[in-house]
């Protein structure tokens, strides 16, 4: 199970601020446009939309999202905060929207104001011939405005060049008083050849796993110095579990790159699925304290909970179930981490404060049939055999006479260990977005009004309840419900809050205030969650089909809904439960 705190992917530079400049500081000195320049701007958070094909031949629709991603990989290394396009992907998703959208104004304030955005960059691109020109524009929050359109032309050749000077004077139409000279902006981007560009995003989009490797293999044979092609093959055969191929590419990634922490963290999976216990507590150790570290001093569940397994399998079982304890705390939704300390107890033969994880476990996510399982387990293995059929009667009646997993464990703890749920993916939220650089931050008119408008109050509040300062985001949420009763965004974060701290019926309400403000595929897949922690299916399938209806492509809500499906269905079934 993911944590569920708000997105997936906060702007990728927030993640990269912290390491880069903690993890092989030396290294960075010579290349460190990413790790200092965040602190000029620390308020501003664009988002890039794909551009569209105004003209050009089909074979270029490939430059979309290869523009998206340039402009991305420009702004970044600029030290501006950026949404990945994996982010925007997922907001499209919530939106029912295929990547290839061509958005309206009004759905791209959507998309901005759904993940708090200072400014939206889009634009278009024709071809004739061998020459390209590219349009781009910006759409600025707040204020209100759209920027008039610039305009590049030159070989095709030459789009790296060319996109970097647009997109410069793009920055510094909006800002006047933009801290960076095209000289200077120019000199933090990193040249990149055409053709291996071509092959890196043909890469990206490719759907089929030899296409995908064949042209992200062609783009790192083109330009080998370039580490983003690594990082793609790297994630490429991880999704495959080859393990052994991901981790060579991983170990490519340069500690400067932006995406080392990434690296690094999957390649400590990969450790773990090779049983290389020690090597994995290594990477996960590293990873661990860099963070802890660093200005956000930032301890992240995920690698907590990895470390755990990896010192669990040395026999470390002390400082494993540290870590385990951890990384509930910081999740306090989360079942994996209590769901682990239970196996742990387990394989310490400590049966009776198993069952205590394992309840808390089915707690927290009780339509998880396997938590329940290893309930009943470790409560048989208590001698309470009285709570054990009682879990078992009620289990029948929420998934059925034959929903629970059949589970044994074996003297060598072969099961236990099989069962361990390992966290495959970092989520980058919990990360919170504090620079180390000393300098002051340029004294802009824009920085300075976007300091103090709801959106940068929401974002703080967000990052704050990320990191499981639950004060603190309530605080931030509560001063902008005093300016604005009806703040959508506000109230959605306090119904995180309260639902995190058991107050179902109190997130309830301030989940719904939010809806009656704007509607939202994700508040009610939350809202959905939370009735059928409270047990009221019906309520919580309403909610799932209002959310599918929102976002027919919301993954979220379609496994939520097949769910409650799944369960009405074995529960008319005879002998299957109360209807």
């Amino acid at each position: 199970m993911g944590r569920s705190f708000f997105r997936p992917d906060f702007p990728a530079v927030l993640f990269s601020v912290i390491l880069v400049g903690v993890i092989g500081a030396a290294d960075c000195a010579a290349q460190a446009p990413q790790s200092t320049a965040t602190a000029k701007n620390p308020q501003r958070i664009y988002v890039v939309l794909p551009f569209e094909n105004a003209g050009a031949s089909p074979r270029l629709d490939w430059l979309g999202e290869g523009l998206e991603e340039l402009t991305t990989q420009r702004l970044s290394a600029a030290g501006e905060q950026v949404y990945s396009h994996a982010g925007r992907a997922s907001e499209l998703e919530r939106y029912g929207l295929p990547p290839t959208s061509k958005f309206s104004r009004a759905t791209m304030l959507r998309v901005a104001e759904d993940l708090d955005a200072d400014y939206v960059i889009y634009g278009r691109y024709a071809a004739s011939g061998t020459s390209l020109t590219i349009e781009m524009r910006m759409l600025s929050m707040n204020p209100m405005a759209l920027r008039p359109a610039l305009r590049e032309s030159g070989p095709l050749t030459s789009l790296t060049e060319l996109h970097t000077r647009l997109l410069w004077r793009l920055l510094r139409s909006n800002d006047r008083h933009y801290a960076l000279s095209l000289a200077e902006f120019t000199k933090r981007q990193r040249r990149l050849r055409f053709d291996a560009f071509e092959q890196y995003v043909r890469g990206l989009l490719a759907t089929e796993d030899e296409a995908k490797l064949r042209q992200l293999h062609e783009a790192a044979r083109l330009d080998p110095d370039w580490p983003d092609p690594n990082f793609a093959l790297g994630e490429a055969y991880y999704a495959r579990k080859d393990y052994n191929s991901a981790l060579a590419w991983f170990f490519k990634v340069p500690k400067t790159h932006d995406r080392y922490a990434e690296a690094l963290f999957f390649s400590g999976v990969c450790r773990l699925q090779l049983n290389q216990a020690d090597r994995a507590e290594e990477a996960f150790k590293a990873l661990q304290d860099a963070l802890k570290n660093s200005a956000s001093g930032a301890d992240v569940p995920e690698i907590l909970n990895d470390l755990a397994i990896a010192r669990a399998r040395q026999g470390k079982a002390a400082a494993a179930q540290a870590d385990l304890r951890r990384a509930a705390e910081l999740a306090p939704g989360e079942d994996d981490y209590s769901f682990n300390l239970g196996l742990l107890a387990l394989q310490s033969n400590d049966a009776a404060v198993a069952a205590d994880y394992f309840r808390d476990a089915a707690e927290r996510e009780p339509d998880n049939p396997e938590d329940r399982a290893l309930l009943i387990l470790s409560l048989e293995k208590a001698g309470k055999k009285p709570e054990a059929d009682q879990e078992r009667e009620e289990a029948k009646e929420a998934f059925g006479p034959n929903g629970l997993p059949a589970i044994a464990l074996d003297e060598k703890n072969e099961t236990a260990a099989r069962l361990t749920r390992i966290k495959m993916e970092l989520d980058v939220t919990g990360l919170r977005a504090e620079t180390e650089s000393g300098e002051a931050p340029a004294s802009t008119a824009a920085s300075a009004v976007a300091s103090d408008t709801p959106a940068a109050s929401i974002r703080r509040g967000r990052q704050e309840l990320a990191a499981w300062h639950v004060e603190a985001a309530e605080k931030e949420f509560r001063a902008v419900l005093a300016a604005d009763p009806t703040n959508a965004a506000a109230h959605r974060g306090l119904g995180e809050i309260d639902r995190h701290q058991g107050k179902m019926d109190d997130a309830v309400k301030e989940l719904q205030a939010s809806l009656q403000t704007r509607d939202s595929a994700e508040v009610r897949t939350m809202l959905a969650k939370i009735y059928l922690e409270q047990k009221k299916p019906e309520l919580a399938r309403a909610e799932a089909e209002k959310a599918l209806k929102l976002a027919p492509n919301y993954a979220e809500a379609k496994q939520l809904l097949d769910h409650l499906q799944n369960a009405k269905a074995t529960a008319k079934k005879p002998g299957g439960g109360a209807p």
